[in-house]
């Protein structure tokens, strides 16, 4: 891509034969500073974000309060290798990807005996 860039700026025809480097510099610094913006701009938060989601899936623990990518609140009632089983309602459970959780809650639900929540 880049020689293709270049290829006409090293053909032009400088009366003496030899290329303008002020015209290199020209095309160069700003395909680069583009470069360096996407960077800052858009990859590097993207994958703080990711890395930071995939800290908050692997930390995962029974009894943690979590809401899957598909909008099921849930409690964690077991977790697996690859997989969590979320306890929706008292009497039904649902084993998931570790990937469908979308968010925790980190409140932990209390064993309550008196009924208060």
């Amino acid at each position: 891509m880049i020689n293709a860039l270049l290829l006409p700026v090293l053909q032009a025809d400088t009366g003496a034969g030899a290329f303008d480097l002020g015209a290199i510099l020209q095309m160069v610094v700003p395909i680069g500073l583009i470069i360096v913006v996407f960077y800052f701009l858009i990859i590097r938060p993207q994958n703080k974000k990711q890395k930071e989601l995939q800290n908050m899936i692997n930390s995962v623990q029974k009894n943690d309060r979590v809401v899957t990518i598909g909008g099921v609140h849930a409690t964690v009632h077991s977790v697996k290798e690859h997989t969590v089983i979320l306890k929706v309602d008292e009497n039904t459970t649902m084993e998931f990807t570790k990937s469908a959780i979308g968010q925790v809650l980190r409140d932990k639900i209390a064993d309550n005996t008196d009924g208060k929540k």
